[in-house]
């Protein structure tokens, strides 16, 4: 079975990005000697999934970060190349989240890290995410893009953990229930 797991930061406020997409508030508050977990999280992860906004920006922001396989969900960019750089790193896919996961799971893909606002709300939507790991920045942007959207059933969770850290920033792991 393919499990989605996702790892995301908010603003105090829940939004991930400013209205134009700006993450430099999320980036000014990065503390390199803080670890938040993300390398123990990613070590268990089989696969990627984000989506065209968030490829797009992680583009922007430099190298390309990640060392597992990525798939980016967009109708857009799946009638167009992977870039050169990114070739066997990087797929398109125009596929909603629910054929995708039965996809993966053909392939003995096991974990998904889900990232990026309207995917993680696309893949809760459907139940296709298994736990939630929050790190609340505090900052209040008043607007954004935000990491929930409206939901056409609630969605249960349980609090397994939460920490803070001396920069301010609270992390909660959930996990789905429901």
């Amino acid at each position: 079975m393919t499990t989605g797991h996702a790892f995301i930061a908010t603003s105090l406020d829940g939004f991930i990005a400013r209205l134009d997409g700006d993450v430099n508030w999320l980036m000014e508050r990065d503390d390199p000697s803080e670890d938040h977990g993300y390398g123990d999280f990613i070590a268990d992860i089989d696969l990627i999934v984000m989506g065209r906004g968030t490829y797009e920006k992680v583009l922007e922001l430099g190298p390309w970060p990640y060392d597992r396989p990525v798939l980016v969900m967009s109708a857009k960019l799946s009638e167009e190349p992977v870039p050169a750089a990114l070739v066997g790193k990087v797929n398109f896919t125009s596929k909603q989240p629910m054929e995708l996961m039965s996809e993966l799971a053909s392939k003995g893909v096991h974990r998904v890290y889900v990232d990026g606002g309207r995917v993680v709300q696309a893949f809760l939507r459907e139940g296709l995410i298994r736990d939630l790991v929050i790190t609340v920045v505090p900052v209040l942007l008043g607007q954004g893009r935000p990491l929930f959207g409206e939901m056409e059933a609630d969605v249960d969770l349980k609090l397994v953990s939460s920490r803070s850290f001396p920069s301010g920033l609270v992390q909660s792991n959930y996990k789905v229930i429901g």
